[in-house]
């Protein structure tokens, strides 16, 4: 009678004899592809999760990796069964993981390594659900409020589930009138400066505690920014101006040292042709020979 047999990799033999019915059986056993199990629903977040993973069919035993995207898990031994009147084995290996909002929607692989595959041949994947609160921030209808307009807040939590609960006010003071509440936004019909301050919103999706988020509010006065402006545009082009004038000023002065330059070579060139007895003479002048004339000496006594 045959008795099933359950082994940890390190207690399977290296060779062990086949019964006599399964020798002529001597061609590897191909495994199957993996099968995962034990994760049904989504998690809240900081829990354990254990997933299990198993293939028959190998001969030798298979190796089960685990895989986390692209990072190799850390995982409790296999454990190797022999497959009842057959000579090929089931391998079952199991992880556990302790879940992150990081790891919502993240890939968690089961891999089987055998002679008989090309890495990656057979290989299992089970999403991760995690459940957790929500990340919260305020984003503003525009970043310049400006007095006297209609302005929002929008307050924004990422979370899952999404956020179902929303609740505002102002840090150190009440909303004020013409400000409205409508879930997510907080609405100012007319903006003025007594709504500048801090505004908080807390976002809840029934997962731990109550994401939060702030913004600080700065109502501006359009005429100030309108004069701002002006004043802007009269510095650029009082900078302008100013570049232009300095290379008018470049150009003046470049152009009279070359004129008067030329004017010089001119001058050198004609010298001594005005004393030359003959055109050969005003030549060797102008080339810088002797003119011919005798130089007038003086002598003091």
């Amino acid at each position: 009678m045959h008795s099933d047999s359950s082994l940890h990799r390190s207690d399977v033999p290296c060779s062990s004899p086949l019964p006599l019915t399964h020798v002529s059986s001597l061609s590897p056993g191909v495994p199957t592809k993996p099968q995962i199990s034990g994760f049904e629903a989504a998690v809240p977040e900081g829990e354990e999760v254990t997933l299990t993973c198993t293939s028959s069919g190998s001969k030798p035993p298979a190796v089960l990796h685990w895989y986390r995207g692209d990072k190799r898990l850390a995982a409790r031994p296999d454990v190797v069964e022999s497959t009842p009147g057959e000579p090929t084995y089931s391998v079952r290996s199991e992880v556990t993981l302790t879940v992150s909002r990081s790891d919502d929607n993240a890939l968690v692989t089961c891999a089987v390594v055998h002679p008989s595959l090309a890495p990656g041949d057979k290989r299992s994947e089970q999403p991760l659900r995690v459940l957790y609160s929500p990340d919260v921030k305020i984003l503003p209808q525009s970043d310049l409020p400006k007095e006297g307009e209609r302005f929002y807040l929008k307050c924004e939590g990422s979370g899952n589930p999404e956020p179902s609960t929303f609740t505002w006010q102002k840090k150190d003071g009440e909303l004020g009138p013409q400000v409205t509440i409508d879930r997510a936004f907080l609405n100012f019909e007319m903006l003025n400066k007594s709504h500048n301050g801090v505004y908080l919103c807390q976002a809840g999706n029934g997962i731990g505690s109550q994401g939060q988020g702030e913004y600080t509010l700065l109502v501006q006065d359009p005429t100030a920014m309108a004069s701002g402006s002006g004043v802007d545009h009269a510095v650029i082009g009082g900078v302008v101006a100013v570049i232009v004038f300095i290379l008018l000023c470049l150009l003046i002065v470049l152009g009279r040292y070359l004129i008067r330059h030329k004017g010089t070579y001119l001058t050198h060139e004609a010298k001594g042709s005005d004393d030359a007895p003959d055109a050969d003479t005003a030549i060797i002048n102008a080339e810088g020979g002797t003119s011919g004339v005798e130089d007038k000496k003086e002598y003091f006594i």
